[in-house]
């Protein structure tokens, strides 16, 4: 069985740039946690650095997740909400700046030995550019790898993986797509670096999520996390799992057991108006039902279909799943 999670703050008060102060109250973290854990399936949640959890209250927020039977999933550490991060994090061309995205990256890899967490997310959202001839491709990454292959370096046993986004809030991002960031990840030469798949991030960016997993899981196992919404590929919206492209996310949830992925299959999705627990909800119920479909004898009838390169036969099957008989 899949081991599925959320991350905490998306049953909060999301905000977009519109309404900074977002159109639903905020939830108290105990209620959010109380919330996540009522969630059927839902195990673990993820915390980010500074908005859930602190060196101040990481003991209090392993106390409530204990109670409530959750399990730290990851901790993301927060490289994109503050203004230090305006001009980047780890690719800033202030040496100061970059010293401390790295200071919050070893601080979120020691909390997450406290909370006895196996991976850090890392999504360093203002790292990348807005114009041309603004950006210094070759030194930004080069400070990217030395600065990740620090940390993995100091906690070989925590995995650090890089989440990719082709764009928002910058024009470009230097995380862009799978394969780019699977070369960071192996640069670093370390084992414990690897990469995240956003569903809406790679839907986004014009990939194939599926194509993405099997390319990060063939070339040095380097599929550490998931991370699942939908969006209408222009923009990521962030929205109900399989709301858009259910055949999509079929073909993705075949894959990942082909390649046999073992992390956690996280929601992450930002319910602006909608309630964001049933919104959640709604989204663990698709993956769980796609999972349930891929029984055995399905997984056995789509590997005679792919390996057949049959777009009729594959169409039917869909049909067959979709419309009662």
């Amino acid at each position: 069985m899949n081991k599925y999670s959320i991350i905490l703050g998306n049953l909060g008060n999301t905000c977009d740039r519109f309404l900074s102060t977002g159109y639903k109250d905020q939830l108290p973290k105990a209620e959010m946690i109380r919330q996540a854990a009522g969630i059927p399936g839902v195990e673990g949640v993820e915390l980010v650095g500074t908005w859930d959890v602190t060196p101040k209250n990481v003991d209090e927020v392993g106390s409530l997740l204990a109670k409530h039977g959750l399990a730290c999933s990851s901790i993301i550490p927060d490289h994109f909400s503050q203004k230090r991060w305006g001009k980047g994090a780890f690719t800033s061309r202030d040496p100061s700046i970059r010293a401390q995205a790295l200071d919050e990256t070893m601080i979120a890899a020691e909390m997450a030995r406290t909370l006895k967490c196996g991976l850090v997310n890392l999504w360093p959202g203002q790292d990348g550019y807005d114009y041309v001839l603004q950006s210094d491709f070759r030194a930004e990454r080069r400070w990217t790898i030395e600065a990740v292959a620090k940390a993995a370096k100091a906690y070989p046993d925590i995995r650090f993986s890089l989440e990719y986004k082709p764009k928002e809030p910058r024009t470009h991002s230097t995380w862009a797509r799978a394969a780019d960031t699977l070369l960071v990840a192996k640069e670093t030469g370390m084992p414990n670096v690897g990469v995240t798949i956003d569903t809406g991030h790679s839907l986004s960016g014009g990939e194939n999520m599926a194509e993405a997993a099997v390319i990060l899981s063939d070339f040095g196992k380097k599929l550490f996390h998931m991370h699942f919404n939908d969006n209408y590929r222009s923009w990521d919206d962030d929205m109900i799992v399989g709301s858009v492209h259910f055949a999509e996310f079929v073909e993705l949830m075949f894959w990942l057991k082909e390649v046999g992925y073992e992390g956690w299959y996280s929601m992450d999705q930002y319910p602006y108006r909608e309630d964001g627990e049933a919104a959640l909800r709604a989204s663990v119920e698709f993956v769980q039902g796609v999972e349930a479909m891929l029984d055995a004898a399905a997984i056995a009838e789509l590997r005679e279909i792919v390996a057949a390169g049959d777009p009729i036969r594959s169409t039917r099957w869909i049909r067959s799943r979709l419309f009662r008989k």
